[in-house]
């Protein structure tokens, strides 16, 4: 299978505190995975290392086989868990701003999730509630042609009843050539749409299974196993 994210021997230190330690794993094209474990785990230093925020780190990361830097982020599409679009664009601004700025994007496959969601294309960013922009963008993120989607809690501000078409939206419109990273809290909802689990645990990778295999081998879900994993920890 084709490699989309190849992490090698990972380790990254704030001076005397080891944020992750020797975190090794690959994700291939048509996968959808998640970065799974409690505040504090390493999640966030990973997810900035592979869109070469970060760089003095151990080891190596590859997306499509590039190192972390401009040519790799041309390849991802990344939705960080705070807003991150002006306050003062309409959502149609934002359509343009990314068609502008995007050669993979498609500003039609976005006008359409965004009227599916009943977003109104004239209303500024700071008009909008937590749920409404984080629809907004989840819609532009996944409307890029991109190798690697990263998706840092896409769900948390979203109400219960949205979360299925949250996830509806993923399933349907990523890149089959590509595979998605998605780093989220609300597992019992995101589960089925994931084939692969990471968890990680003090900055160590302590599981990189199947969920199908997991639910298999173990006997219970991935939220199940979840809890019982982390269950001291939050």
């Amino acid at each position: 299978m084709d490699k989309i994210l190849e992490v090698k021997d990972f380790s990254k230190s704030y001076g005397s505190f080891q944020a992750v330690k020797d975190l090794s794993f690959e994700i291939e094209k048509g996968k959808i995975v998640g970065l799974l474990g409690p505040n504090g785990s390493g999640k966030t230093t990973l997810i900035k290392s592979i869109m070469g925020l970060m760089s003095d780190y151990e080891g190596s990361i590859a997306i499509a086989g590039n190192a972390p830097g401009v040519a790799a982020n041309n390849h991802i599409s990344y939705l960080p868990d705070v807003p991150h679009l002006p306050r003062w664009f309409k959502v149609s601004q934002a359509v343009d701003f990314f068609k502008d700025f995007y050669a993979d994007f498609d500003a039609t496959k976005a006008r359409n999730m965004l009227t599916q969601m009943q977003i109104p294309m004239d209303k500024k960013i700071k008009a909008l509630s937590k749920g409404m922009k984080e629809k907004v963008g989840l819609s532009l993120t996944m409307s890029r042609r991109a190798k690697l989607y990263i998706l840092d809690e896409p769900l948390g501000h979203v109400d219960p009843a949205s979360r299925e078409f949250i996830i509806e939206t993923i399933l349907k419109n990523f890149n089959e050539e590509g595979a998605v990273l998605v780093s989220t809290h609300i597992i019992a909802d995101i589960e089925p749409a994931l084939d692969k689990a990471l968890f990680l645990k003090q900055g160590q990778l302590i599981l990189n299974e199947d969920v199908e295999k997991i639910r298999e081998e173990k006997g219970c879900s991935l939220d199940q196993l979840f809890r019982e994993v982390f269950k001291n920890v939050y």
